[in-house]
């Protein structure tokens, strides 16, 4: 789809009420709704720019549900980049990662080279916390992926989420601008060619 080369798509995936929809628009738009509205599928898009030209952040903010097991095929066919999605207050939707993590394995052959960040969303819910810190790094240790925890609702680790996502890819240069912060990874990506911020 050669119409589409610009855009640079990030799926993100979880089990319903762990937060996607939260995290995607606190990204996107800034803002937290408490209501939980289940979502079948919503994209957003954000320009950055990428090597001088502008490119599309276009990220898909996918159902919890699994009544449609065709879209989520979809989703990972077309994705360059995953975000994984539980809540440290459920240890039941890290295992529901599982078969959907499989499953990019199967779609995508050797994911090493694909960026995925797994992420324990609502540590400001601690107190009801079930699944610790050290669990989610062993699973994304085992996963070969990337591993952080946010909270939507304070809008933490947010951007750095998706700056921490876009920095995993090494086929091409992209990344939201941090001001003044630089992770050692944009360090690391500052020796390669090429700059992408956002507008």
């Amino acid at each position: 789809m050669p119409e589409q080369s610009n855009d640079y798509r990030v799926v993100v995936f979880g089990a319903g009420g762990v937060g996607k929809s939260s995290l995607v628009l606190r990204f996107v738009k800034g803002t937290f709704r408490e209501s939980y509205i289940p979502t079948i599928e919503d994209t957003y898009r954000q320009v950055i720019s990428c090597d001088k030209s502008i490119c599309t952040l276009q990220i898909t903010d996918t159902t919890g549900s699994h009544q449609f097991p065709a879209m989520q095929r979809l989703s990972i066919s077309k994705g360059h980049a995953f975000i994984l999605v539980y809540s440290i207050t459920s240890r039941q939707s890290l295992e529901e990662l599982k078969p959907i993590y499989e499953q990019i394995c199967q779609i995508k052959g050797d994911v090493e080279s694909i960026p995925i960040m797994l992420v324990g969303n609502k540590n400001d819910e601690n107190q009801n916390r079930e699944v610790e810190s050290s669990e989610g790094e062993a699973m994304a240790k085992k996963w070969k992926c990337a591993f952080m925890e946010t909270s939507a609702k304070l809008n933490h680790n947010v951007k750095e989420l998706f700056q921490e996502l876009l920095n995993l890819e090494k086929r091409r240069t992209v990344s939201l601008q941090i001001d003044g912060k630089k992770s050692k990874q944009q360090k690391r990506k500052e020796k390669l060619k090429g700059k992408c911020v956002v507008m």
